[in-house]
Formats: structure tokens, sequence, C-alpha cells
């Protein structure tokens, strides 16, 4: 097995300090192995919702939960909702020994009932594939092609893997999101994922997309909220304040894992992305993924002006803003682009990422370096005690409290 350090040290938090955790990722990600890890050193009742089985022993939700101790998992919570409003007595018992670990693969938006009844009671984790630190640099290529999905990874060969995404992927639309009461065809949903595919790391253009599928734009509004909320899909929201300069205001879109992203793109081994013309823009959203896991991705935008200045990553850490582009090249140079970023922003310093291993300056603020190393500096300015990588499960952004910047955007 996999040990993921990061992910665990932020559940093992998050039990600590409320009565309820709540851990959220897409499917097969690894949530139920990461909740039997956890159990391993605790008294533990575990619920898998799939199971009719254990559907029927909660029946009677209330008593069969009042009478538990230790850690209680409920496995695919989505299933059951109204789980959320019966943990809500139970979880404000004074001096209770339980703790109740809830895994989703469907966001709280999507799934209505945990942020009103859980308010204040549950610490969120979000969960994806895995990561850089949890495999080890040397397979940063493999990570990379196969998406971070941990059975995509660990396939015998490059065509298991790639055969095993598109199944998880026609299984996610044909059988997941229905049982969540929703009445889309997946037909239109595929055609939707995969033209998202095609505009990975592109500013969302509803017009645009909503012509090409012949639909509304309400429509393929309705299918991007629907796809993020199941974490296969990213809104990152944009950063505008009052410069002088006419800024974007409508989100980038990303396809969260590069190994669903090549498999809706049909790329099967590393040559093939080698030569695809989104060879690039996959380099970015996987690196901004890994980049997202470490920093706090409720205070991460990307910025941009309609003159042609942009940053593909805007964080704010720590009260002081940083900087980072992705750049899938063999030796990045300092752009005119950042020039401008580190001026209008007033950015504290930046990092140009990409895919190899030396790092150099361009200049007195800006180095050109490796992922891994600019995980390793991310993580050593984060500010002490604050657990990685949670919130409600939306979009990054949404709802994030701001000093300076945009509200809370919805897509155009």
């Amino acid at each position: 097995m996999i040990e993921r350090p990061r992910v665990l040290e932020a559940l093992t938090t998050a039990l600590r300090d409320n009565p309820v955790a709540v851990l959220l990722g897409p499917r097969q990600c690894g949530k139920t192995t990461l909740a039997r890890r956890l159990a391993e050193t605790t008294a533990a009742t575990f619920f898998d919702l799939e199971r009719a089985a254990d559907r029927a022993k909660l029946r009677e939700a209330e008593l069969v939960l009042d009478s538990l101790t230790g850690l209680v998992v409920l496995d695919e919570v989505q299933r059951l909702p109204e789980l959320f409003t019966l943990l809500r007595p139970l979880a404000d018992r004074p001096k209770s020994k339980t703790k109740f670990l809830m895994l989703g693969s469907a966001s709280p938006e999507l799934v209505k009932g945990v942020s009103e009844s859980l308010a204040g009671r549950a610490g969120f984790v979000d969960l994806g594939g895995l990561e850089l630190e949890d495999v080890g640099v040397a397979k940063q290529d493999r990570l990379w092609l196969r998406g971070g999905l941990p059975r995509s990874f660990l396939a015998r060969d490059e065509r298991t893997s790639l055969d095993w995404r598109q199944d998880l992927i026609r299984t996610l639309l044909e059988r997941d999101l229905p049982q969540l009461g929703l009445r889309i065809p997946s037909a239109a949903l595929l055609r939707f994922w995969t033209m998202v595919a095609h505009y990975h790391g592109q500013i969302w253009n509803g017009a645009e997309l909503a012509r090409a599928l012949a639909v509304s734009e309400k429509t393929v509004r309705t299918y991007l909220d629907l796809l993020t909320g199941a974490f296969v899909l990213r809104q990152l929201p944009p950063w505008f304040e009052n410069l002088g300069k006419r800024q974007y205001k409508a989100p980038k879109v990303y396809v969260r894992d590069s190994g669903l992203l090549h498999a809706l793109l049909s790329i099967e081994a590393r040559l093939d992305l080698a030569g695809h013309p989104k060879h690039g823009a996959s380099w970015e959203g996987f690196a901004l993924e890994h980049v997202l896991n470490v920093a706090d991705s409720r205070q991460a935008f990307f910025w941009g002006t309609h003159s042609g200045a942009e940053l593909d990553l805007l964080l704010m850490l720590g009260g002081k803003r940083y900087g980072v582009e992705f750049k899938c090249a063999g030796a990045p140079v300092m752009t005119k682009s950042l020039h401008v970023a580190l001026a209008d922003l007033k950015l504290e310093r930046a990092w140009i990422v990409y895919p190899g291993p030396e790092a150099y300056p361009v200049h007195q603020r800006v180095r050109v370096c490796s992922l891994a190393e600019c995980l390793k500096e991310l993580a050593a300015l984060r500010p002490p005690g604050r657990r990685q990588n949670t919130g409600k499960g939306g979009s990054p952004g949404e709802g994030a409290a701001v000093v300076q910047g945009p509200p809370a955007n919805k897509p155009s």
C-alpha cells in the first residue's frame, strides 16, 4: 500500500478538532483505504452505504449510531443524505467519545444537507489522487501520464491503465451521478466533459460551449457545476482588483486528474502526450493540482488582463501574495507577462515550474524550479497549524474570505 502521510495527518487533525470529519474526493481515489489505515489505531465500525445490507442496518439510524463508540465510518454517505441531519444531535452530545468519519464522492453542494446540518461541527478534508510525495520524484512522468487514481497508477501497463480510466468515466456518468437523483443523459455529459478536456486550462466560455453542444448556456453551466461537484473538474476563480485594466472575471476550467484528462483525449503513452496539442496544458493542470494540495486552495486564483498579461496561479499565504507559472519547456525564461504580474499584483516572489530537475534564478524574485522543489518551498511558507487542503468540497475560492479581491464569482 502506498502511504499518504500528508492527507492522513490532515484527517487525524480534523477528527481531533471536530466530532465529525468529512473526507471528500472523486471515485476510486483511495478514501476507503485511507479510512481503514486510520482505523488501525482505534476501535472502528464501518458502514459501506453502497451495500444493501449496511443500508438495512441503518433503517433505524439514530438508535444504531447512538449506541456506538469509538470511530464510526460511513462510506459513500451521499447514498443516505438524511444521515447528515441525524448526525447533528449525535455530534452535540456532551463528552461523547464517538467520532464520525463520513466518506463521500459528491460535494455538499451536490448532496444537500451537510453544510446546513453540520455547520460548525464538521472538519472537511479534500482527497485527490496520489501525490508526488507519495510515489517519489522518480515516478513523476508516470504519475503525470496515468494520473493519481491508485488503480490507474498501479496498473501493469499503459493499455490496462487507460482501459480502467475509460471504464471509470463510463461508470461515473451512467451509474454514480444518476444515483444522486440527477436525470441528465450520460451521453450528453460525456460530450461536455470531452469538450472541456479540449478546453482544459482555458478561461470558461459558456456561450462557445453551448453553441458547440447545441444547448443553452444555462445547461452547460449545470453540467459544469455537476462535474465540479463530483470532483472531476476544477473551477479556478479569477482575481481582480482596481488596477485600471480590464481583467478576466470568469474562471479557468481544468480536468482535475491528469489521467482522466488523457483518457478523454485518448492519450495512451508518453510519446502520444509529447506530441499532443494539449501537452503544455496537461502539465499545467497536473502541477497546479499538486500545488493546491500543499497551499490553501480556498485562497488560490488565476489573474489575467485583456491586454495579454496573466498569471497561472496567485496564492495568498500568510498575508502575502505569491505567483506560480507552469511551463512545459526545456529551459524556461522570464516573460514580459510575469514582469507585469510582479509589478501589478505586488508579488512577494514567484516560481516558474517545469518538468526538469534543475533550478536557476531568472529575476530577483523569480526562480525556475522543479515541481518537487516548488512544493517543498510552498510547504515551508504555509502558516503553522493550518490543516491542509480543507474546505466544503466546492470549487476552490468559493466562499473564501479575502481582504481584497473579488466576491464569489459564477461563470458567465
